[in-house]
């Protein structure tokens, strides 16, 4: 059949049978493609790759101390100034510069006209079925150990443990104790003496305590008291205004190492 014979068709009379192309009615599987569970969650810890819908502390970085700058690296005035360098600029005859010759520029090589094969364009420009291939089995998904069907388990109906029905209230059995039984030994229980008098104060009031304290004798002639001299009158602040004092101290400085000395034995 010749090529201008294709153009005048229609698209049902290309079609066999009474199908025609269509959009399916509900989502296939084979229109969604996944790559699986391959992908880790960002971290919580880091500057890099962090998780941007977690709180994120500020970070500080610390810098390196820098060099002090020399103020003597100037060479000072040991410039020669050009004789015909003037206040305007310099004045000189103007002067040309020699190139060589430009290469020659390539000729354009696009694609010409006959390159091009529009009667392979049927898919493009036409409505045909759909058309699936079939691949091998990917390598990244051989090394997946990802749980099967025999892995869940659904919740049990019966008992205690069930998620979806109601249950029943659950008893259980537990032996017989030894405290308080026939058998008991009750040499090994705790006799009265066992136990201290609890103090009255806890449980009724408490009356007020008082202490004895030794007995404070009157200053005697051969007791030791300060005299006169011993007092300094001038220098009580308590009693009158006294101008503000100011203390000069050392400046330390936080660069300067602690004295360690060597202790011979």
């Amino acid at each position: 059949m010749p090529v201008h014979s294709l153009k005048t068709m229609t698209s049902d009379e290309l079609c066999v049978g009474p199908w025609r192309p269509h959009r399916p009615r509900r989502p296939i599987a084979a229109l969604y493609g996944s790559p699986g569970p391959k992908y880790a969650l960002p971290g919580l810890i880091g500057a890099f790759q962090h998780d941007p819908t977690k709180y994120k502390a500020p970070m500080f970085s610390f810098g390196a101390r820098h060099e002090e700058a020399n103020t003597s690296c100037s060479p000072g005035p040991t410039y020669l100034i050009p004789s015909n360098m003037t206040r305007m600029g310099r004045s000189v005859t103007p002067a040309f510069s020699l190139l060589g010759r430009p290469k020659q520029l390539q000729l354009s090589q696009v694609p010409g006209p006959g390159q091009y094969s529009p009667e392979r364009s049927g898919k493009m420009t036409i409505r045909s079925a759909p058309a699936y291939s079939l691949f091998g089995r990917r390598r990244d998904r051989s090394t997946a150990h990802t749980p099967g069907p025999a892995t869940y388990t659904l919740p049990p109906m019966l008992g205690h443990k069930t998620v979806v029905a109601p249950s029943a209230p659950n008893y259980t059995l537990q032996g017989r104790s030894k405290t308080a039984s026939f058998h008991e030994d009750r040499n090994k229980t705790p006799g009265p003496a066992a136990y201290n008098v609890v103090d009255p104060y806890i449980y009724r009031q408490k009356p007020p305590q008082y202490s004895i304290k030794g007995r404070n004798f009157a200053p005697e002639e051969n007791t030791k008291t300060p005299g006169p001299g011993a007092h300094y009158p001038e220098r009580v602040t308590f009693t009158k205004a006294k101008a503000p004092s100011f203390t000069f101290g050392l400046r330390h400085s936080q660069y300067l190492a602690p004295l360690i000395v060597n202790q011979e034995e």
